[in-house]
């Protein structure tokens, strides 16, 4: 996953061939936000505008910039695999939430 952080927001980058530029998308906004760059260091500096154009009118308008989580989420998934960490979590003395929480945290700091 390409990202980039400014000032503790993110953003997803792509290449976008249409405009031979770099396409970023600040995530976790309550708002949309993106901007574009041939370079990192242009993409960085067109990042940091765009978020300020956005947190400027989230200010004037009296809007919280960040998107609210709650902490909580559905998850579909196969009855068999269910059943699997269900027992996983059971032999392991821990709630099925307490491992999935675990695994989940795993991925997001490899």
């Amino acid at each position: 996953m390409n990202l980039m952080t400014v000032d503790g927001y993110h953003a997803r980058i792509e290449y976008d061939q249409e405009t031979n530029q770099f396409r970023g998308e600040i995530l976790g906004l309550t708002g949309g936000a993106d901007f574009y760059g041939s370079n990192p260091e242009q993409l960085r500096l067109e990042f940091k505008k765009s978020l300020d154009v956005f947190l400027e009118i989230c200010k004037e308008q009296n809007i919280e910039p960040r998107r609210d989580y709650s902490g909580r989420f559905n998850l579909r998934i196969s009855p068999d695999l269910h059943e699997k960490l269900a027992m996983t979590a059971e032999a392991q003395g821990k709630s099925l939430n307490a491992l999935v929480q675990e695994a989940l945290q795993r991925s997001v700091t490899a």
